[in-house]
């Protein structure tokens, strides 16, 4: 119902642009960020998110610097498959790739990384087209998507990874592992419905289908970024104040920004490609360790969740899985249970193992 309220507002909303005068296509314009434009990483000035510090070169740590908890981490950026990838790094040790959803950047990742640079290089970049990354018209697709990340572990030096994904950062972890399968050497996947592999009976999700609708999102959301992203923040979660207004206001300064939200709204329209290319990647499995994760409560699809779908997914693409339904959580497991999440990557990384829960 709420859907079809929506496009019934757009369908206004267009109609009122052509009455106006406006045929163009308002997203026409291309928002692609070139190498010259975005070479070093330059924070907003007065982010109060990030403490700078000048400190000497460490291996692996380049650009901007800045402390998480007593750790050092560094702002870059890296040209990979077309475009500018923004990226922190820090810590030392074998490389974790961590790869944020949506409406997030590498921020959501802020309360784990310091954990996890104890003994491990913590990678976390930009998805393409968000954060500080370059935002392309196009490759919006895991596959495209995984090959951007996929370069910029070889241009860091780096081969095997143990690779972590949440919501559509999920769908580049397994594309990834799919496309580099000896080169995962675990794989963590947390709150996604993979494209192609949907619980039987699951009915679409409003904002999934809504999102995937050509240029209507963009109109309606404009200049109402803020309430749009705070109520998916918000609503999803188990408990709403884990998600603070500082964070909130650090995820709405760049998905505001000149095609944040398009490009957002491009990684949902890619999800139908993504589900051909899963269902031909399924065909071999995974067979490195896999850690699926979901909440057990998410307050907008009803409450209690009684079978993460992504457990459910995971089961169907790879062989040795283990699943767990994490406990008073909902989506944002890594902003609402960031502990249980260090204890558990900790653990699973250390171990191999093949218990279902």
């Amino acid at each position: 119902m709420l859907y079809n309220i929506l496009l019934f507002t757009s369908l206004i909303t267009v109609v009122t642009c052509m009455a106006n005068g406006t045929t163009e296509n308002p997203f026409a314009t291309a928002y692609a960020q070139t190498e010259e434009n975005q070479t070093q990483y330059q924070p907003e000035q007065g982010n109060t998110n990030e403490i700078t510090a000048n400190l000497t070169d460490q291996p692996g740590l380049r650009g901007n610097y800045f402390i998480m908890d007593n750790v050092t981490f560094s702002h870059n950026t890296a040209a990979v498959n077309g475009i500018q990838l923004h990226y922190v790094v820090g810590g030392q040790g074998e490389p974790v790739v961590l790869l944020h959803g949506w409406p997030e950047t590498w921020y959501t990742w802020r309360h784990i990384m310091p954990a996890l640079a104890e003994n491990y290089t913590v990678i976390a970049p930009d998805l393409r087209g968000l954060g500080d990354s370059s935002k392309p018209l196009s490759g919006y697709d895991g596959k495209t998507l995984s090959e951007d990340i996929y370069q910029l572990v070889t241009k860091l030096g780096f081969k095997s990874i143990y690779l972590v994904g949440h919501d559509i950062g999920t769908q580049v972890a397994y594309s990834y592992a799919a496309a580099h399968p000896t080169e995962v050497k675990k794989l963590v996947a947390m709150e996604l419905t993979i494209p192609g592999f949907i619980p039987p009976g699951k009915p679409p999700i409003w904002w999934v289908v809504f999102h995937q609708t050509p240029d209507v999102p963009e109109l309606l959301v404009e200049g109402k970024e803020k309430k749009y992203i705070s109520w998916f923040l918000r609503g999803l979660s188990f408990n709403p104040a884990a998600i603070t207004e500082e964070a909130i206001d650090e995820y709405v300064r760049h998905y505001s920004a000149a095609g944040g939200m398009h490009a957002g709204f491009e990684h949902y329209r890619s999800f139908p490609q993504d589900s051909i290319d899963n269902q031909n990647y399924s065909k071999t499995k995974l067979t490195m360790p896999v850690l699926a994760l979901g909440g057990d409560y998410l307050p907008v699809l009803g409450g209690n969740i009684t079978m993460p779908s992504v457990v459910y997914g995971m089961n169907m693409v790879a062989e040795n899985v283990r699943g767990i339904k994490v406990p008073n959580t909902g989506h944002f497991i890594q902003e609402e249970q960031p502990q249980f999440l260090i204890d558990h990557l900790s653990s699973f990384f250390g171990q191999n193992t093949t218990k279902t829960e």
